[in-house]
Parts: C-alpha cells; sequence; structure tokens
C-alpha cells in the first residue's frame, strides 16, 4: 500500500497518509486468501467485524479484496440466510460459536451497499443481492411485537427473543441499507419498510423493550449511529451521558465504572458525532486514540488507566483499525462512506413518530 493511494485518509493529529497506509496493510496482512477477514490471524472472525474490515479497506480503494471479503460471506452462508457468530482464524469448515446472531447478520447490507457506492459496481450488487435478501429475512424472522429484534438463535435454532439495543440500533442502520438497494434494483419490499420503522420507533421510544445493558457506552450512541435517533433528539442524547463515556485525552469507555477505554467505541462515537454535525469533537476524539496506535499501524483494543495501568487485551484487531479509517474517511468527505453513515442515500421517513 502505498501512501499516495491514502491521501484521502489524512487527517491532522490522527493520520498520516504513511500511517492511513500502514494501518490498511495491516489489515491486507490480516485477511486470508480465501477473503476471510479474522480479528487477527490465529483469532476468530465475526460477520460483522468481518464486514466493518471490509469496508475500510474499500475507503482505501482496495476494492478486489472487499470484494472477496463478501463473497466469503456469500459462499458460506448458512441455508436459513444467517451465519455462526465465530469461525477460528476464518475457517468456513470450524465454527466455534454455532450461534446465529441477528446483529451479525444485518451488517452484511451495510457493507454492500458501501462496496456499491465506492465502486458502482451493478454486476457485484447483484451477485450479492440473494444473500442479503436471505439474511434481511433470517433477521426479521425474530422480530418481536414491539418492533425489537430477538438477539440471536441458538444452535439448536431456539429463538432468543430479548433484544439488545445496539444489536437493534445496528439492524435498523443495516435495514435501511438492505432497502436502498432493494431500491436500486428495482425490487421494493413494503414488509421491510413496515419493519424498519417499528423498529426505528422501539429504538427511539421504547427502552423498557431491551435488556439493560446502559452501562455500557455503545447503547448510549448506537442509536445515533444507526440512525434510529436523529436531530435534536440525538444530540441530548450525546450530551446526557457524555462525561461518564468519554474521557479527556485517552478516548471512550466501553461500560461504567471500568476505567478502560477502547479504540472501536471511541471510532464509532466519532462517526456518530460527525453524523449529527459535532465534526470538531470527533476530530477530538480520534486524536485521544494515538495512544493505543502501535507499530505497524493496527491499534490495541483498549487500554486500563487506572491501578495497574497497561494495553489490554494484548491484540491488535482489524476491526479497531477499520472503525478509525471509516471515522476518518467520513470527517474527510469521502462519498461512500458519508453517504451509508450519513443517510444520504438511505430511505427515509420510515417513522415519522420516532423522534
Amino acid at each position: 500500500m502505498r501512501p499516495e493511494r491514502t491521501e484521502h485518509l489524512t487527517l491532522p493529529g490522527v493520520l498520516t497518509a504513511g500511517q492511513a497506509a500502514e494501518t490498511v496493510a495491516g489489515i491486507l496482512a490480516a485477511q486470508r486468501d480465501d477473503g476471510a477477514i479474522p480479528w487477527f490471524r490465529g483469532h476468530h472472525l465475526d460477520p460483522w467485524d468481518h464486514t466493518e474490515a471490509a469496508m475500510a479497506l474499500d475507503t482505501a480503494g482496495e476494492h478486489e479484496a472487499a470484494a472477496r471479503a463478501y463473497e466469503w460471506l456469500a459462499r458460506h452462508q448458512n441455508a436459513d440466510g444467517s451465519w455462526y457468530a465465530a469461525y477460528h482464524d476464518g475457517d468456513a469448515d470450524r465454527p466455534t460459536d454455532r450461534a446465529r446472531e441477528t446483529n451479525f447478520c444485518a451488517y452484511l447490507a451495510v457493507g454492500v451497499w458501501h462496496h456499491y457506492l465506492s465502486t458502482g459496481d451493478d454486476a457485484f450488487l447483484d451477485r450479492m443481492w440473494p444473500a442479503v435478501y436471505a439474511a434481511v429475512e433470517f433477521v426479521l424472522a425474530l422480530q418481536q411485537p414491539g418492533g425489537q429484534i430477538g438477539w440471536k438463535r441458538e444452535e439448536d435454532g431456539t429463538p432468543v427473543t430479548d433484544a439488545l439495543l445496539t444489536g437493534s440500533s445496528s439492524i435498523h442502520h443495516a435495514l435501511r441499507c438492505a432497502l436502498a438497494i432493494a431500491e436500486h434494483r428495482e425490487e421494493p419490499q413494503p414488509d421491510w419498510e413496515l419493519a424498519t420503522g417499528a423498529l426505528a420507533h422501539a429504538v427511539a421510544r421504547h427502552p423498557e423493550r431491551f435488556l439493560d445493558k446502559s452501562r455500557y457506552s455503545m447503547d448510549w450512541y448506537y442509536p445515533v449511529l444507526g440512525g434510529a435517533v436523529t436531530g435534536a433528539a440525538a444530540k441530548e442524547r450525546i450530551e446526557s451521558r457524555w462525561d461518564e463515556f468519554v474521557v479527556p485525552g485517552l478516548g471512550v469507555r466501553c461500560v461504567v465504572p471500568n476505567p478502560w477505554v477502547t479504540g472501536g467505541e471511541s471510532c464509532e462515537l466519532a462517526l456518530a458525532l460527525w453524523a449529527i454535525g459535532e465534526s470538531d469533537r470527533a476530530v477530538d476524539i480520534l486524536r485521544s486514540i494515538g495512544h493505543l496506535r502501535a507499530e505497524g499501524g493496527l491499534y490495541w483494543t483498549g487500554y486500563v488507566f487506572e491501578g495497574n495501568r497497561a494495553v489490554w487485551p494484548e491484540e491488535l484487531t482489524t476491526w479497531t483499525a477499520g472503525s478509525l479509517l471509516l471515522a476518518v474517511a467520513a470527517l474527510g468527505g469521502d462519498e461512500a462512506t458519508t453517504a451509508v453513515f450519513g443517510g444520504e442515500r438511505l430511505p427515509r421517513g420510515l417513522a415519522p413518530d420516532c423522534c
């Protein structure tokens, strides 16, 4: 990866072109020949983080590598439209967690739409449509009467109807991307539209329909990042718990009150801030996690900042690097990334009373 190919991924105090090139190269080095992108070689792959890393590759113009990642998902999709929650080192024949999580399965639609907007490749969209369609149908089969999406199916097929706010917020984003794909293909999906509106309403108005995970920062910002809470309500939500989760100069806590900041949550919050017009604060957050950057361009997952201060766990994850590149791409105006996370190329008005 040459620095001149990543000039558009520069952000003062966050990334130089050379550093961005190193980060992209780090993700590429972890990708298997068959397209799979595990957390790091020897660890597991999950479909959500695999997709996040593939999206990051598209921001850097590594479209062939990103396409191979999506095609890995299409080849190894289960008959019911799902994927398993984890595969050892990205080996499709070695699943290590046979639960099938709705959030993981839905995220393919976000990646596929992002890749199409990055490349304009209609043939790719045609190839991936059956996988996107099947994944959405799997996910919506677990939608509950209140609009929220059940967490997963267990290995034996038993549905877990309890819903996660973070997961449902991410699914809301994915459904909007799936609807954008359907609209582009002139294959309207009115049932999906109704489901998306009901889900947005649940996320924005009915926290009691979700398991209480309010200690986790993701439950704080994901309704904004996923596009279910917008406008003044989004800004109010971010302000309401800023001081609880943001550690100045270090990043964002994963969970309160634990003294542990994480790169992935920090970058996702930066994306949410950008989406609501708070770019200056988004840049500040990204600058604050420079201490997590390791030699070679990847990023440590997190840092314990009290007591026995230390990088923890000692792992350099492709998805942490991917989330950083996506946040930088959005702040830099990358067309595909801004369209996907800013909503410019996604359907609106699906839940007019949500916020």
